[in-house]
């Protein structure tokens, strides 16, 4: 099929004021670009090159940049501030001068030769337009590189997938979380591709061949391209923001028959009341498939609660008044732990505590078990020491924590920080409880202990804690 273009003929200004420059350019357009170039009119001075502009309207304005009759800098003055879309050349006749185009639309600059090739519109009867070539030869790239992403945002995907970055989901909040996550990830791996894709491609395919000195075509904006990754990155943020909104409404849907299990945080250990049953425990054990209402607070610093098998978490804050709630509902049958989530101190790494999740008879059996008090004050001082979480600073065998070990205490001179001594006898160890910032062991650092023990724990319970340290020779 045969192609055919028409373009009117472009008006052209020529300004100098040496006659050969003129006439030898007017030649040079004539023979090289006609019949699509028309030299309209010759100016010899920057004020009859301002009058020609205004009267004659022409599309290219060629200045010769050696003459210096003709003010430059007035005229490209007067040129950037007139309307309409013409350019200028300024063209020099010495080896070592410049040939640059200034285009009003954008002021953007190339190289003179370029320019004249791309002003030149002749009539094609038999092959296509260079233009058409070139439209073409962009939507055949466009082409590969979209298929190119696609593929490789298929594989990111599947590699995502292979390789596990999430636990074992194991409560019914996991399964709503996981939905987001996995929809992150099919994003994250289109962003990836989009971003590699283009950028290998644009270096292998578009890179400088050798001895291709030449300048890089000019681009301008493009305003779609703009609008488009100024609104569907926008819309893509709201459309998850929605998302989240509606996990995190998932995730606390509240159940009226929920387990209330009250959890208190302290340096740095776990400890687990379940109201209704009158049981304490270090371990959080949990029926299955049954919501539970954990109720968090913490008795010195803030503290996290998090079990990554269940995904949700939650922050417990010290204060009576500052209770957190955390709901989950346990699915899938098995032993995990729990893990603080907020940086609390130098034993942060192991504050740490077991969760079981159980079927129903098994937890009614432990609860049972749980609730039987045993008649020994040693063995109930050992529950009432893992219970308020002495056993985070102290050992039973005499190796060195945050605080002395308890073994072989009892009866043992301690020097003091001050430089004094004294007997741990049942006064001692009860101060101890109770005011532990008031004798301080020599080697070790004061207000580590939580001071409120005297108000947390009953009489009977810190007698049967120092039976126990009693019992450790």
């Amino acid at each position: 099929m045969a192609w055919s273009y028409a373009r009117r003929r472009q008006r052209v200004l020529i300004v100098s004021s040496h006659p050969l420059f003129g006439q030898g350019l007017r030649s040079l357009l004539q023979e090289r670009v006609a019949p699509t170039a028309e030299v309209v009119g010759l100016a010899a001075t920057t004020d009859e090159a301002a009058k020609a502009l205004k009267a004659l309207a022409p599309d290219i304005v060629i200045v010769d940049y050696d003459d210096q009759a003709v003010n430059r800098e007035e005229f490209l003055a007067y040129f950037v501030e007139s309307a309409g879309p013409m350019r200028v050349v300024l063209v020099s006749l010495k080896e070592t001068g410049p040939a640059v185009v200034y285009d009003r639309r954008t002021l953007a600059v190339s190289q003179v030769e370029e320019w004249l090739g791309g002003i030149t519109a002749m009539a094609y009867p038999s092959h296509e337009a260079p233009k058409a070539a070139a439209g073409r030869a962009n939507r055949r790239h466009l082409v590969i590189v979209g298929v190119l992403i696609v593929v490789v945002t298929v594989v990111v995907s599947l590699l995502l997938d292979q390789i596990g970055l999430l636990p074992v989901a194991a409560s019914a909040q996991a399964g709503v979380i996981d939905r987001l996550f996995n929809l992150h990830f099919k994003v994250i791996s289109f962003l990836f591709a989009l971003v590699v894709v283009f950028l290998l491609y644009s270096v292998v395919v578009f890179r400088r061949k050798p001895g291709d000195t030449e300048d890089g075509d000019h681009f301008e904006g493009h305003t779609g391209l703009e609008i488009a990754w100024t609104i569907l990155p926008l819309a893509t943020v709201l459309y998850f923001a929605y998302l989240g909104a509606q996990a995190l409404a998932d995730t606390r849907k509240v159940d009226p028959q929920a387990m209330v299990v009250n959890v208190t945080a302290v340096q740095w250990s776990w400890s687990y009341d379940y109201p209704d049953y009158g049981v304490t425990s270090t371990s959080l054990n949990l029926p299955v498939n049954k919501q539970v209402l954990l109720k968090l607070t913490s008795t010195d610093v803030i503290h996290s609660f998090w079990v990554p098998e269940f995904r949700v978490k939650q922050d417990a804050l010290p204060g009576k008044d500052l209770v957190k709630e955390l709901r989950l509902t346990p699915t899938v049958l098995g032993a995990y732990k729990v893990r603080c989530a907020e940086l609390c101190g130098r034993q942060h790494a192991y504050m740490e505590s077991p969760v079981v999740v159980m079927n129903q008879a098994d937890f009614d059996a432990w609860i049972a078990k749980e609730s039987v008090v045993s008649d020994n004050p040693v063995e109930r001082g050992k529950k009432w020491a893992a219970q308020f979480g002495c056993d985070a600073c102290h050992s039973i065998d005499g190796t060195l924590k945050v605080g002395p070990s308890w073994k072989g205490l009892y009866g043992k001179q301690e020097t003091l920080a001050d430089g004094t001594t004294a007997t741990a006898d049942d006064a001692y160890l009860r101060e101890s409880i109770v005011a532990p910032n008031a004798k301080v062991v020599q080697g070790f650092a004061a207000g580590v202990m939580p001071p409120d023990f005297g108000q947390r724990m009953t009489e009977e319970q810190i007698t049967d804690v120092i039976e126990y340290i009693k019992s450790l020779k």
